[in-house]
């Protein structure tokens, strides 16, 4: 049998492989995996090692991670969010994009630069990291923050504006035609606008819904990919960017109930394909030109720096708000975006570059992008410090009125029940809750349920939760319990290890069919496992002595007994250590925690002084429980064991913070 060799694999797997190994490095050394995958695209591009020889195999998936990533920008950007943030998103941005370019502009011509690189040239700068800032708001959890919230609608009005941009390349350089002919093009991207939005109205949720009937998950993922490159492709093809449509076609996606699910699908393709697009980008980097103009490559980095820092404080502080918040906004977002790359392709293929420069003003543009996208983890850990810094200059009195260091955000769930599965169980839970007022949440991959819910007023997600990205749209991060009674057992198990990894302080409720599988559900971080096995045995214990004529009184003695005695054989001490929480879900109770210490967890074999818990998080120990023993208020010398339950009370923000402290890896 002859061996089929494939085309450029061993560049993809030298692409790969190189960017696993520096991802890693930069993860261990707290850097984001961008700066990672960017020193890998340097590692194997021409001017370094020289593994990867073919660019055109690299661009043409460096534009799918385009495609995808603007995809999954607009399924999180709703007609909703447009609304609410509308003035921030079209006077901010505006405001920010307009004195960037006009700027950039005037300095240029000033020194002799030609008008129309000039413009292109502030194109260019105007643009910040949409992937890069709200990847690491997210990760400090900072979205909801004056800052992020700001960071957000300006991000939006640059995506926005790209449109325009990569509309205005061929015009610039000549060859596009008359203004009325970009006029043209700009009036059939408006009505390609109005197309879509009548799509996502009417059309696309109506045959997603038809899809996700279906109840395969492989049919709905082709569904959501046909979508975003069908879209694509019918924007390409109206003379329009790839770019808008694949915006456009998320949007579409994101008016649906099943956005959660699509995003968490396209996520894992999303990844990949924008691995590839940051080494395509460090692939461009000539080492040779910055060691031979280092000097050149700093000056550009220090220029997009105060360019972008003074235009974005202005756009902030003209919405009102506080040179605190200003400042800090304007360091967070003082870089070069991702999609200035796509744009400076368009200039590049049109005869077009940074400066007017050549060869020289790309590659200067190229390495001060890299080394700005390298700084912005740095400079959004000092961000609040140096808005605090602004605050005591001369500009400490524009924008005086002052706002709250958080944004409410639009859902308010804290504290809270995830229920997974709508089954006979979840039904019966809901109902309690709801009698309660205990606010929850149903997780469920039934489409016609999750759409009677909604129209009932009741929260529900139509999505499978063992995705990350599905527990996160429900808020599992804040949530108290999870309760995990869906019908199809085989996905219990990632159900659980996917909560117990996402909020290490959740308790963890799931049902199973057998007694069998207790003890393995636990191992993957269940806290309480109610058999079915079990019940049907406590059923026909009640049938039996009722027919015996035994009192009610005396047969409900007996269950409680019965059930106390097999569970707490098969469970020790975790069943009472999380009923001392369960039995209570009062005001109080809803505060109320009780966390296991499981191996390796960081929490482990330290004393309560020594956790800090109640200095550094806010958490307040009420008791341990230990084997059998309760030990309530224990002292500050008391050692926390592997094994040991802490029950706890805080608000639903401490127990967030402090997850770390017994989350294992």
């Amino acid at each position: 049998m002859l061996a089929v060799t494939l085309p450029f694999l061993n560049e993809m797997v030298a692409l790969f492989v190189v960017s696993v190994i520096i991802a890693y490095v930069c993860y261990r050394l707290r850097l984001v995996p961008i700066a990672g995958f960017l020193i890998a695209g340097v590692l194997i591009g021409p001017s370094a090692l020289g593994l990867v020889q073919n660019q055109e195999l690299v661009d043409i998936l460096a534009e799918i991670g385009v495609i995808l990533l603007l995809f999954t920008i607009g399924i999180e950007f709703s007609l909703d969010k447009l609304s609410r943030l509308s003035r921030a998103i079209f006077v901010g941005g505006g405001l920010q994009v307009g004195l960037s370019v006009a700027i950039v502009t005037s300095v240029l011509v000033a020194v002799g630069v030609d008008l129309r690189a000039g413009i292109y040239t502030g194109c260019l700068i105007a643009l910040s990291s949409t992937a890069i800032v709200l990847g690491l708001l997210g990760e400090r959890d900072e979205t909801d923050t004056p800052v992020g919230q700001l960071s957000l609608a300006e991000l939006i009005f640059q995506d926005l504006a790209i449109i325009v941009m990569v509309l205005l390349v061929p015009i610039l350089a000549g060859s596009g035609g008359t203004t009325g002919e970009f006029l043209q093009v700009l009036a059939t991207a408006g009505l390609l606008i109005v197309g879509v939005l009548v799509l996502a109205r009417r059309i696309v949720p109506w045959i997603l819904e038809k899809v996700a009937h279906t109840r395969r998950q492989e049919l709905f993922l082709l569904t959501v990919v046909a979508i975003c490159f069908g879209t694509a492709a019918v924007s390409s093809l109206a003379g329009v960017s790839l770019a808008l449509g694949a915006f456009l076609a998320g949007l579409v996606v994101s008016e649906s109930h099943y956005s959660e699910q699509a995003l968490s699908d396209v996520l894992p393709l999303r990844t990949i394909f924008n691995a590839v697009f940051f080494v395509s980008v460090g692939m461009l980097l000539d080492l040779r030109f910055l060691v031979e103009r280092p000097l050149l490559v700093l000056a550009a980095a220090g220029i997009v720096i105060v360019v972008k820092i003074a235009t974005t404080t202005a756009s902030v502080l003209v919405l009102g708000y506080p040179i605190r918040i200003a400042a800090a906004t304007g360091l967070v977002l003082a870089q070069i975006g991702e999609f200035s790359f796509v744009l400076e392709r368009a200039g590049r293929a049109a005869g077009l570059s940074p400066g007017g420069l050549g060869e020289a003003g790309a590659q200067t543009f190229i390495a001060a992008t890299v080394l700005l996208m390298l700084l912005t983890p740095l400079q959004m850990a000092f961000a609040h410090r140096f808005g605090a810094f602004a605050s005591r200059g001369p500009l400490a009195r524009l924008g005086e009125n002052d706002v709250p260091d958080t944004v409410p955000d639009e859902v308010d769930l804290e504290d809270h029940v995830v229920i997974v599965g709508y089954g006979h169980a979840g039904k019966r839970l809901v109902q309690v809750l709801k009698d309660r007022g205990i606010p929850f949440v149903v997780i469920e991959m039934n489409a016609e349920t999750v759409g009677q819910l909604n129209a009932e007023g009741t929260k529900a997600l139509f999505g499978d939760a063992s995705r990350p990205a599905i527990l996160e749209a429900a808020h599992a991060g804040e949530a108290k319990l999870c309760v995990v009674v869906t019908n199809d057992p085989s996905i219990t198990p990632r159900i659980i290890q996917q909560a117990r990894f996402l909020n290490p302080t959740i308790q963890i409720i799931a049902r199973t069919r057998y007694l069998t599988d207790m003890e393995r559900l636990q191992r993957f971080g269940a806290d309480i496992v109610v058999p079915e096995e079990m019940e049907t045995t406590v059923r026909i214990f009640s049938h039996v002595l009722g027919a015996y004529m035994i009192p009610a009184e005396e047969i409900d003695r007996q269950v409680r007994l019965l059930r106390a005695h097999d569970y707490g054989v098969m469970r020790g001490s975790i069943q009472e250590a999380h009923l001392m929480v369960l039995q209570g879900l009062d005001e109080d109770g809803m505060h109320t925690r009780a966390v296991a210490v499981r191996d390796g967890s960081p929490a482990a074999d330290r004393t309560l002084a020594e956790l800090a818990l109640r200095r550094d998080h806010g958490l307040t120990v009420l008791a341990v429980r230990r084997g059998d023993r309760t030990i309530a208020n224990p002292a500050g010398d008391f050692q926390v064991l592997r094994g040991d339950r802490l029950v706890l009370v805080g608000s639903a923000q401490e127990f967030l913070e402090a997850a770390d402290l017994f989350r294992t890896p």
